[in-house]
């Protein structure tokens, strides 16, 4: 576990990328002794000076949904993290891309929050009563921290749980219109389809990914307030983009699409 004072510069750290441009190396590599509650509250601290400096809290992204990614992480859960509302741009804004490290783009369906929910004992059901509508919806993964081999959940957790930016589409369906569980839904890279699948890849139905991160997040006291996103995590791979793509995620059963490109 690290003291108070290495903790502290770790988060100066992570902020000097905004001005070096440069990820940090691996954090777990630089620092032995850091453990995922460590990163938790660095990322809690990080948080915390964007609210401070005039930012609110927007929402909340799951990550590491599906079995595979958080074996390959070394983790026995997904990850999380809050999301300021300068990390939502609506759709068909062009992205700087020199405003990211290493941004990679994933497909997500994206919860809207209609009443409260705190956990514990936050049932699927009770995600389904609480909900307003869903969206079509692209996350921006980047990295301040590695990427590398070696990589685990305490890096990406202080990361922002690897939180670049997501953008939103506006064509709400309510959950009573869809069947989660069976959605499909491609990822689309300057009109080719690069990946593909299947949305109960999200711990079986993006539903529970909800349920699980009011949850967790219950056991810190947070709630998911009226009007809240929530990113219920990618089912299918990451992809890298670079300037001059354009992106289109796109679902079956009447969700949509969403796009963006990067300038």
């Amino acid at each position: 576990m690290l003291d108070a004072a290495t903790r502290a510069q770790v988060l100066a750290d992570l902020n000097e990328v905004y001005q070096t441009r440069k990820p940090l190396p691996l954090l777990t590599q630089t620092y032995p002794d850091i453990t995922l509650g460590d990163a938790y509250a660095i990322q809690e601290a990080f948080t915390a000076e964007r609210l401070a400096a005039g930012r609110t809290i927007r929402g909340y992204k799951v990550g590491l949904t599906s079995k595979a990614m958080q074996e390959t992480m070394g983790s026995t859960e997904p990850d999380f993290s809050a999301m300021t509302d300068d990390l939502f741009a609506p759709e068909d804004t062009p992205l700087a891309i020199a405003h990211f490290f290493r941004p990679m783009i994933e497909i997500e369906v994206a919860f809207v929050m209609k009443h409260a929910l705190k956990g514990p004992g936050v049932l699927p059901v009770d995600v389904i009563r609480a909900t307003d509508f869903v969206l079509p919806s692209i996350e921006i993964v980047d990295f301040r921290v590695g990427p590398g081999p070696g990589m685990t959940i305490t890096d990406t957790v202080a990361d922002l749980a690897a939180c670049g930016a997501a953008v939103l589409g506006a064509n709400p369906r309510r959950l009573d219109q869809l069947d989660l569980r069976t959605m499909h839904g491609e990822m689309v890279i300057n009109g080719e389809v690069v990946q593909a699948g299947f949305a109960n890849a999200v711990l079986g139905n993006p539903v529970t990914a909800v349920a699980w991160l009011a949850n967790k997040l219950g056991e810190f006291g947070v709630t998911f307030e009226p009007g809240h996103t929530i990113l219920t995590g990618s089912f299918v791979r990451a992809m890298p983009v670079k300037a001059g793509d354009e992106v289109i995620a796109r679902f079956d059963q009447g969700l949509g699409s969403v796009k963006t490109a990067f300038i």
